[in-house]
């Protein structure tokens, strides 16, 4: 007669489980896991950027030359509309574009790189952005150095092609103080737009709202709506690259320093109001939309970090997740 084997002896299935609970945790964690990697690529394929994946890609200097590219594509377009569009409708007797459509076109123009490209480098264009990005302790100052010379270098490429393929047109594209407005007027409405255009940058960089892709709709609504009121004033450039550049190239020199200081005095206000309203900046999402997470993510067969993991979609971070001080951003 067989003997009936006890289950809880130590070498039954059954009273494994129960003598080895270490074992049953191991087990249902690598289950979880599993399950939790199964969902992560579900959601990868409802449209969940690969850069999401690749939290530290932006520490990883072997693609700053991508970032460089990324800065002098970006601000080449950007100044190739900001500076092409009064250019074009001077040489074409100066009513062949409306006033509202010059303004509004390098809003129009941010939003279609911030949308295409701003995974890459963080999409600046403009070295005010990056010095508050800097202050705000979302990127590495290291890197402000060759940003902006690709910011400048784009600026000024963009203006020499222009003068070559429609002229230069007098001082169409330049930003000037408007009839009766002096340079430190000038100054000052560009340091109180480009602090309102900063505080857009920064507050929809941060995890707080998050907004995603609205956030180039945000910028480049207000860069739209600061050029409808400040235009006729300074020229709304709220950018020394979009100003200097051009001026380099086409060789006029009236206020320059009006349209350095006023931008970088204005994202030092909105440094300060992010402080106010968020605390301190260095917060996961805030990097990431400053120095861009696009590396090797975007490799078809990449491996997914698992669900959870920080700087994945499910993990707390990207679920909106920070700290109560606001030191999260």
């Amino acid at each position: 007669m067989t003997e009936q084997q006890d289950p809880k002896a130590p070498g039954s299935g059954a009273g494994q489980g129960l003598s080895d609970p270490d074992g049953a945790e191991e087990q249902a964690e690598r289950l979880a896991g599993q399950a939790r990697r199964r969902a992560e690529v579900g959601l990868r394929s409802l449209g969940q950027p690969n850069a999401l994946a690749r939290q530290f890609d932006f520490t990883d200097d072997s693609y700053e030359w991508r970032r460089l590219f990324s800065e002098l594509l970006g601000t080449f377009l950007l100044v190739f509309v900001a500076v092409g569009g009064p250019m074009v409708n001077a040489r074409f007797g100066g009513k062949v574009i409306s006033p509202s459509a010059l303004v509004v076109a390098p809003g129009l123009m941010v939003l279609a790189i911030i949308l295409f490209m701003g995974a890459v480098s963080g999409a600046h264009l403009n070295p005010a952005v990056t010095i508050a990005f800097t202050l705000r302790g979302d990127f590495p100052i290291r890197r402000v150095p060759l940003y902006v010379v690709a910011q400048f270098a784009g600026a000024v490429l963009a203006a020499l092609l222009l003068a070559g393929l429609v002229g230069t047109q007098g001082n169409a594209g330049l930003t000037l103080p408007g009839p009766g407005i002096s340079a430190w007027l000038a100054m000052l409405w560009e340091a109180v737009l480009t602090a309102g255009l900063v505080s857009v940058i920064l507050g929809t960089a941060s995890g707080a709202q998050q907004i995603g892709p609205l956030a180039a709709a945000a910028v480049g609504s207000y860069i739209a709506l600061a050029g409808l009121i400040g235009a006729p004033v300074s020229g709304a450039s709220m950018n020394p690259v979009r100003s200097l550049g051009p001026a380099l190239v086409l060789g006029h020199w009236t206020s320059w320093w009006a349209y350095l200081a006023g931008p970088l005095i204005g994202a030092l206000i909105a440094v300060g109001f992010a402080d106010i309203l968020r605390g301190r900046g260095g917060g996961e999402f805030s990097r990431r939309a400053a120095q861009g997470t696009l590396g090797s993510g975007w490799v078809p067969g990449t491996p997914v970090l698992p669900w959870g993991a920080p700087g994945v979609a499910g993990g707390e971070a990207a679920a909106g997740h920070g700290t109560d001080d606001g030191t999260r951003d």
